[in-house]
């Protein structure tokens, strides 16, 4: 029992994990090059020929060529991870063979010609791993890989070369980031080879007090080394996480407690909502939910799916029609006012 309690207090921080692949094949050009080749069409065509009846036996699987697809198709996938702005950015070469849970996203030329993402919800690094390796053989027994002795996997960009491996976690760090802690956390981080970035990735901001922890270096080490730096990483910043908390809850008290009732009182009640308010205070509900104010076991998974249902791509698709900026705010606060007391947190 007490085990089970410690996973999920854990699991109240690291939400989720993410393992990336980056790879390019042998005979191709780099996107990159690929892009002004005459013979471009033809060749990204037959990658996603080659990968498609590779991975037929993994997962049921559903491609999407960008070229061809609608853009709030596109939108929609990248507001849940699935493809990146620089696979939109070719979408004359570029497309994605997506999982129907979306636990696993190839991105065919993106900045290399694989892009291998596997997600899952918790934090177990290790079976991340062993899933997308798993898919990494499958797809090199057909297709060879652009390979050096020395080097490792050649990569478009020398941050990926080596292992090619991006292990990332996602941290729910309220208590840090509102007491001004990861000011001092993110430089120590970058010193060690990790770096910190938002939901989205490179260039993104700390959404909804979510950040993304992983390692920048992938050349001269392997990957259990890798993936034991950003564990050790990890486990410090949820030990550090879990005892501001503790010190937040002591310190701030009533104040902290009417702030997030307040949150919830406004989420539950309100007739607009804009997205960067819904951001802050759906952020405090979860907050008030691994506090003990609120909330129940799977409460924290279904405050994340709502936040990420309440973006604009998806809240158009949702309405199943476009919105303006006030037309969405309204539609948004009836969507969660609904979905809020569904969920039954203060019962």
């Amino acid at each position: 029992m007490g085990e089970k309690r410690i996973r999920a207090e854990y699991e109240s921080v690291a939400v989720s994990t993410r393992m990336r692949l980056a790879r390019n094949f042998k005979d191709y050009p780099f996107p990159g090059r690929l892009l002004s080749d005459p013979h471009a069409a033809e060749q990204s065509g037959e990658m996603i020929r080659l990968l498609s009846a590779a991975l037929a036996g993994v997962e049921d699987f559903t491609l999407y060529e960008m070229e061809s697809i609608p853009e709030e198709t596109a939108a929609r996938l990248k507001e849940r991870y699935l493809i990146s702005r620089e696979l939109m950015r070719n979408r004359k070469i570029s497309a994605a063979l997506i999982s129907r849970d979306e636990s696993i996203s190839v991105m065919i030329n993106e900045e290399d010609h694989l892009r291998v993402q596997y997600f899952m919800k918790g934090y177990d690094l290790h079976r991340a791993y062993e899933r997308i390796a798993g898919i990494d053989d499958i797809i090199s027994d057909s297709i060879p890989f652009a390979y050096d002795e020395k080097l490792g996997y050649l990569t478009a960009c020398p941050t990926n070369l080596g292992t090619g491996l991006r292990a990332s976690v996602m941290l729910f760090l309220p208590a840090l980031a509102r007491r001004g802690r990861m000011k001092r956390i993110i430089p120590t981080l970058t010193r060690l080879g990790l770096t910190v970035r938002g939901v989205f990735g490179e260039g993104s901001g700390a959404e909804g007090d979510l950040f993304q922890i992983s390692n920048e270096i992938t050349l001269g080490l392997d990957e259990e080394e890798l993936l034991f730096g950003v564990e050790q990483a990890v486990s410090i910043i949820v030990e550090t996480e879990l005892l501001e908390r503790g010190r937040m809850k002591a310190e701030e008290g009533i104040e902290l407690k009417d702030k997030i009732f307040r949150s919830y009182g406004i989420l539950s009640s309100c007739c607009r909502l804009k997205e960067k308010e819904f951001s802050a205070r759906i952020s405090d509900l979860k907050l008030g939910t691994v506090l003990g104010y609120m909330g129940r076991e799977g409460s924290m998974s279904e405050l994340d799916q709502l936040a990420i249902a309440m973006r604009p791509a998806s809240i158009r698709a949702l309405a199943g029609c476009e919105l303006g900026e006030e037309e969405g705010a309204i539609f948004r606060a009836e969507y969660v006012a609904k979905k809020i007391k569904e969920m039954g947190l203060l019962s």
